[in-house]
């Protein structure tokens, strides 16, 4: 196998050696870690289709990987899997503004794709946390969301047509640049969001949109978690949608601020990073509505960016968040859990009654404009017994998110991390149509064998 990965790639698109093979044995993701027996660097989609057909006669299991920022273990490798790994597949082909799509490799770095479309007046919405790292093809298998997800939705929304490999080797192409497609089922919804799994995205076509004229941030900050929930109904209730509508709790805004030292009051409860885009005449209307809505539901302070670069400051609290809380103990398990919005006070207060009974430290953020949580559990993968407590206190979690109508992963996926918990969520018969589907299309269960299903 490795000498006809050799002979195919080329010995320096090929590593073999423990110590080079270290690096990719983990993702952003906590305690899982396997070693593959190589990783490989194909450079086209070609070179992918011809290690995939070697693969399969092989019988050797295949794990797609990106930049690794991935948060459920996605792409940490089976025992004698070969890694392909895209990261020179990383060309950003050509931006199309009379048609206002851009054609990338899926090796591409997010932030590269929106940095290139607004050369051209244009703007890529889907913003994750990892926009600086991670790689678009990534982000369509995990069908990422971001801080925008409230008003401009998410990685699908934005996926025009892929280039996919399939698990027998066979390259397909799905979708088009047309605004209106119904030809046939619409295959490349089948693999946005199927984590690897069901074939190998090589290359994307992304919807863009005209680049807001204006932008207008605030911080909020509020003397408890359910004034800031109130303040987010009420801003939806009056028929805004803001770009953006984040929160911390108390333990994360006191960690962002001992890392950034950007100003930010500790004593608070919780703190709501809002922003508004669009029309000038329409950022200035929205932005004094909501400023006011947050005061009438008892905010201590509402706080306006006055330039761009205080905009980037205010943001960095919520960006920063999980920078900040990583530095306190040895390991950092950053979770992703979704409740409707009527329910977020209530989840917000179940996750800190949870921490305080185990003796856990939790800080908790997200993007309450669209009911996602991270509980992010700040412990020591080492110490066993406290392990323990954080599985009891994640288990308690997904059962609580789940009676409030919620789902188990609102972003980051299933991968290793919540695959136990699916049958809780998905009945028996969707979960086994799923597996019909991943039967039907890797029947040797090569490609990223041991995720999703329990």
């Amino acid at each position: 196998m490795l000498e006809k990965l050799t002979t195919l790639l080329g010995k320096e698109n090929l590593l073999t050696e423990k110590e080079d093979l270290i690096p990719y044995s983990f993702d952003g993701t906590a305690t899982f870690h396997q070693l593959p027996l190589a990783v490989a660097f194909p450079r086209t989609t070609e070179q992918i289709s011809a290690c995939v057909k070697l693969a399969h006669e092989t019988n050797t299991p295949v794990i797609t990987r990106g930049s690794g920022t991935g948060l459920s273990g996605g792409s940490v490798p089976s025992e004698g899997a070969i890694v392909l790994c895209l990261v020179h597949m990383s060309d950003i082909i050509s931006v199309d503004p009379a048609n206002l799509t851009l054609r990338a490799q899926s090796g591409a770095i997010t932030a590269d794709i929106d940095a290139a479309a607004a050369t051209h007046g244009l703007f890529y919405p889907p913003d994750p946390g990892s926009m600086k790292i991670s790689t678009i093809g990534g982000n369509v298998a995990e069908n990422s969301g971001g801080l925008r997800g409230l008003k401009y939705g998410v990685t699908r929304d934005y996926v025009m047509a892929l280039t996919v490999v399939l698990p027998n080797g066979n390259i397909a192409t799905f979708g088009n640049a047309c605004v209106k497609d119904v030809a046939g089922y619409s295959m490349k919804d089948l693999f946005i969001g199927s984590e690897g799994t069901l074939g190998i995205i090589t290359e994307v076509l992304l919807k863009l949109l005209p680049r807001p004229a204006a932008r207008r941030t605030m911080l909020a900050t509020f003397p408890s978690m359910e004034s800031a929930a109130q303040t987010v109904s009420a801003i939806i209730a009056a028929r805004i949608i803001p770009c953006t509508l984040e929160f911390l709790d108390q333990m994360t805004i006191r960690c962002v601020e001992d890392y950034t030292k950007i100003g930010l009051p500790t004593d608070c409860a919780a703190l709501l990073l809002m922003e508004t885009d669009g029309h000038p005449a329409a950022v200035a209307d929205e932005a004094e509505k909501m400023a006011a809505i947050a005061l009438q539901n008892g905010a201590i302070e509402v706080t306006t960016a006055s330039t761009d670069a205080e905009a980037l400051r205010l943001a960095t609290a919520r960006r920063s968040a999980f920078s900040a809380l990583a530095r306190v103990r040895p390991t950092t398990i950053l979770e992703d859990v979704t409740v409707p919005r009527s329910h977020l006070a209530e989840m917000v207060s179940f996750i800190a009654k949870t921490a305080a009974d185990l003796n856990l430290t939790i800080g908790t953020f997200g993007h309450m404009g669209d009911g996602n949580l991270h509980p992010t559990f700040l412990t020591d993968e080492r110490d066993q017994a406290e392990m323990s407590k954080v599985h009891q206190a994640l288990d308690l979690i997904v059962t609580k998110t789940l009676s409030l109508g919620g789902t188990i992963t609102g972003e980051h996926g299933i991968g290793l991390a919540k695959k136990q918990w699916l049958p809780q969520q998905l009945d028996a018969s969707s979960l086994d149509l799923m597996r019909q589907l991943k039967q039907t299309l890797d029947p040797h269960n090569l490609l990223n064998p041991g995720k999703i299903f329990p």
